[in-house]
């Protein structure tokens, strides 16, 4: 690249004007609308239960979850699969 070149501007800018995350309706909405090039279907709907805070899970607890660390990036991507029967 040319130094008293400027880089090529982004033709599609308007696209990336995004409405701001600042309601759950547009968050559930962004998740929702998610596709891909195969036929992903998602669904997202709010849950407005509430759940307990502060609940602890002792080390047994932790270690009975059948967890599973996915070939992508398993340091932060895992599967968490149904305990088997015994």
């Amino acid at each position: 690249m040319e130094q008293d070149r400027a880089p090529p501007l982004l033709v599609h800018l308007d696209q990336l004007a995004w409405a701001p995350l600042r309601t759950y309706e547009t968050i559930i909405s962004l998740i929702g609308n998610t596709t891909n090039g195969v036929g992903l279907v998602v669904r997202a709907r709010l849950d407005r239960r509430r759940y307990p805070i502060g609940k602890k899970i002792s080390a047994k607890g932790l270690r009975d979850l059948n967890v599973e660390q996915d070939d992508f990036h398993g340091d932060w991507s895992y599967i968490i699969r149904p305990r088997e029967k015994p």
